[in-house]
């Protein structure tokens, strides 16, 4: 079976971030994405600590699409450093893990 993974991703607003989402998921490059409104994100930025109203994308993929991920979202995103971290998925329901795994095809 292809590495699962779970890949976050911030966006600015409601719109940018399900328009992320739902290009990721009709290009196959994605089985799920949540989209969570509402999270505060703190951080620094050219020596300056921001403060901003973010949407987060929790995206349900693969390891051998990950760099086409990054590089759709870097394309369709308005930051010009935009948050894409990957993290392994350890485990879970092997019904939902396969789902998950047939359903992400890539280029």
């Amino acid at each position: 079976m292809s590495e699962p993974l779970i890949v976050l991703v911030t966006a600015g607003s409601q719109q940018e971030a399900e328009e992320i989402a739902g290009a990721l998921v009709a290009e196959e490059l994605a089985a799920c994405v949540n989209v969570v409104p509402g999270i505060t994100s703190l951080y620094r930025w050219q020596g300056e600590v921001q403060r901003d109203q973010e949407w987060l994308l929790v995206v349900k993929s693969r390891r051998d699409v990950l760099d086409e991920v990054v590089q759709r979202v870097r394309e369709l995103h308005s930051y010009d450093l935009p948050e894409t971290i990957a993290l392994p998925l350890v485990g879970g329901s092997e019904p939902y893990l396969a789902w998950l795994v047939g359903e992400v095809r890539g280029k």
